[in-house]
């Protein structure tokens, strides 16, 4: 079967937003990072590539050597079913400090505690309160 993983791409932040992240979720780690070297196409010791989990959530990430005109946007966005009050109050303050809320954690038609933010680094998250695991 074909393995899809998420590829985020950043500006120079890959490993700070990857060791920010494992921080917030249980069984998470740093799986490999391969680093520029001198002389090679992204700035030395920025992140070529590096791969990381969250929970059983592969991911992968780089420092891109190259500058865009496009970062990431709400309309992709993890989701999060959190299934305690504690845990998506956890996220919602480490998520959202120094990002942007889209969406304030709130009871809403759809959802009894739900919220959405752009985190520090640009990358949307949805969080949910699963009260139906």
């Amino acid at each position: 079967m074909q393995k899809i993983t998420t590829f985020l791409m950043f500006d120079g932040k890959a490993e700070e937003a990857m060791n920010f992240y494992i921080s917030l979720f249980e069984d998470s780690k740093i799986l490999s990072i391969n680093r520029y070297g001198p002389n090679e196409a992204g700035a030395e010791g920025t992140v070529m590539k590096a791969k990381f989990l969250l929970g059983e959530q592969e991911f992968m990430c780089t420092d891109s050597n190259v500058k865009h005109e496009f970062t990431f946007t709400p309309a992709m966005s993890f989701f999060i079913n959190c299934k305690t009050e504690e845990e998506i109050n956890k996220l919602f303050k480490n998520l959202s400090h120094s990002g942007q809320v889209l969406m304030p954690l709130n009871n809403y038609p759809f959802s009894e505690k739900f919220a959405w933010i752009s985190d520090k680094y640009g990358v949307s998250w949805q969080l949910n309160l699963d009260k139906n695991p």
